[in-house]
């Protein structure tokens, strides 16, 4: 073999070394902690303007208007067919227990659908709008159901939970709730 065909040493080691590299870059990916926190466009903006009609009949409709009064209450986002939404029906339950006001937007919801979940699951709303089409639901900022906006007295976004509200996350919204002015 003359000299130019002879490979190269470090060439006979770079597969191994690309493939190491790509190693460690997936355990790292995979072994950091995830973030839990998505950092909300809308925090500490007022929520959009809004009138919906109710989502059930024995329930008045929603309205940002509804959202002035001075006291801070959650705006909770859901679905009759979000099995999400039925997980987290008892924390909701529970706040709703401990006298946080609660409000509801119904996505894409027939009202019979509407009343057989909260039937089946509780309810723990004092208003309950329907957004048939998502535009409020995307105007707040809201992507998928359950999620669940702390608002304070004067309307304004104070906190956005993405998912179900799980037992151990009670804590944190009623912290969200103090700190926007309850």
């Amino acid at each position: 073999m003359s000299e130019q065909q002879k490979p190269r040493p470090w060439a006979l080691w770079l597969p191994l070394a690309l493939f190491g590299a790509f190693v460690v870059v997936v355990l790292f990916g995979l072994l950091r902690p995830a973030e839990r926190e998505v950092a909300s466009a809308m925090i500490g903006k007022p929520q959009p303007q809004f009138d919906l009609r109710p989502a059930v009949p024995d329930r008045p409709g929603l309205a940002r208007a509804d959202f002035t009064a001075g006291k801070p209450r959650l705006l909770n986002i859901f679905a009759s067919w979000c099995i999400p939404c039925a997980v987290e029906a008892p924390q909701l339950a529970r706040l709703a227990g401990q006298g946080v006001q609660i409000d509801g937007i119904a996505i894409r919801d027939r009202p019979e659908d509407v009343a057989a979940f909260l039937a089946r699951n509780g309810n723990p709303f004092a208003r309950i709008g329907a957004d048939d089409v998502s535009s409020v639901q995307m105007a707040i900022g809201s992507s998928g159901v359950p999620e669940t906006f702390v608002i304070d007295g004067k309307g304004i976004i104070r906190y956005q939970h993405i998912g179900e509200i799980r037992e151990d996350q009670l804590p944190l919204i009623l912290d969200k709730l103090k700190e926007a002015g309850l």
